[in-house]
């Protein structure tokens, strides 16, 4: 067991940029991590003092989950919940597989890991700082992105409410909402150079999002500094949902 003057983070969906990043930067800042993924083999090279195997788009898994980090490092004291996909493609050529697909790995898979670590804070009666992951594709309309756009608005009314239910018990609730970013999710689009330059020329700052930016803005999120923030859904995506790039 760790000292329970650290903070332990149960980190889900590891594996990916965005959870990879963030897993090595609260390493270096010293919090003992819980990295979650479908397969704990393929969590080898991610910075994290246990590496979970659990199917975390399910209420058993998710639960699994926080009960293997209670008993490997102790009770998670954060969560940092990164699992999802995504789909680009009009609603008349989305299947009902597909949005149903895209519908169950964010927002599902989001209602059942918050409520596992819910559950557990609320059994150790502590707070605690919960960070999830939405789009900015949920806070402006963009062409061809329905499913994802429906599922990633769940999330974030889903945060709202969960930080208004649990203010008074110290549990603050929080997501960022990301731009495009450079992830292996992303890899096949950002390899072509035209598609990474049209990309990048949607964002006022310019360039498309990294891993680790994202990452940057998720621990702020989770740390005490942000001690007064929640119900907050941060954009991190040069710009663009609030602010128009200058055409030259």
């Amino acid at each position: 067991m760790t000292d329970t003057s650290t903070p332990i983070v149960l980190v889900t969906g590891a594996r990916g940029g965005i959870g990879r990043a963030l897993c090595a930067r609260l390493h270096a800042q010293g919090w003992q991590i819980a990295a979650v993924g479908r397969d704990a083999a393929q969590l080898a090279d991610v910075s994290a003092h246990a590496r979970i195997a659990a199917d975390t788009t399910t209420p058993e898994g998710a639960a699994a989950a926080v009960a293997a980090c209670t008993a490997q490092l102790g009770a998670p004291t954060h969560l940092a919940h990164c699992v999802g996909n995504t789909l680009i493609a009009p609603l008349h050529r989305t299947s009902a597989a597909q949005w149903r697909e895209v519908l169950h790995v964010n927002l599902e898979s989001a209602i059942a890991m918050l409520s596992a670590w819910i559950e557990s804070r609320r059994a150790a009666q502590a707070p605690g700082a919960a960070v999830l992951v939405s789009s900015v594709v949920a806070q402006i309309g963009v062409a061809n992105h329905e499913a994802i756009a429906a599922a990633k608005a769940g999330i974030e009314g889903l945060v709202r409410s969960a930080a208004a239910t649990y203010a008074a018990q110290g549990l603050r609730v929080n997501a960022v909402a990301p731009g495009m970013t450079d992830t292996p999710l992303t890899a096949g689009m950002l390899k072509i150079p035209t598609m990474r330059e049209g990309a990048g020329k949607q964002y006022p700052l310019g360039g498309v999002q990294t891993a680790d930016q994202i990452a940057a803005a998720m621990a702020w999120l989770l740390s005490d500094a942000a001690s007064r923030t929640t119900g907050h859904i941060l954009p991190v995506d040069g710009g663009f949902t609030h602010i128009r790039p200058l055409v030259k």
